[in-house]
């Protein structure tokens, strides 16, 4: 169901993540989709390039479209991708969220991801090397 991401993430759906309505919390989908895109990051390398020059992302917004109510017990696959084009200081992350039990997109969503420098507070390009292996993982031509 998550053909096309190239970062997939599995994970349980947890007994607390649920809420009195006896589905899981809108909230958490959110944090599913951080979780997928931390993970994302990580293969790139924008991390490790954040801890050495202090520029790395910051989410600018976000959204989510919720198809199917989750519930615990289940198994869940996130998936990230990013959208082209890639602009001078910026992207935009796309999500899904497959349900095992369902065996269905439960929850979909979008987000902005900025370039920032924490050092200097302020907004600076897309680095040239996180660019490059958007486009590798990507595989865009």
């Amino acid at each position: 169901m998550l053909d096309g991401f190239p970062v997939v993430l599995q994970q349980s759906v947890l007994w607390g993540e649920m809420d009195a309505f006896q589905h899981v919390n809108n909230v958490v989908y959110f944090r599913y989709f951080e979780n997928v895109r931390i993970e994302y990051f990580q293969r790139i390398g924008w991390t490790d390039l954040q801890l050495a020059t202090g520029q790395g992302p910051i989410l600018a917004s976000i959204e989510g479209r919720f198809k199917r109510p989750l519930r615990f017990p289940d198994s869940i696959t996130i998936g990230a991708r990013i959208l082209p084009p890639l602009g001078a200081d910026r992207l935009t992350m796309e999500y899904a969220i497959a349900s095992a039990q369902q065996n269905a997109i439960v929850a979909e969503g979008k987000s902005l991801i900025v370039s920032y420098d924490y050092r200097q507070l302020q907004k600076v390009p897309l680095p040239g090397a996180v660019r490059q292996r958007i486009v590798e993982l990507e595989a865009w031509r």
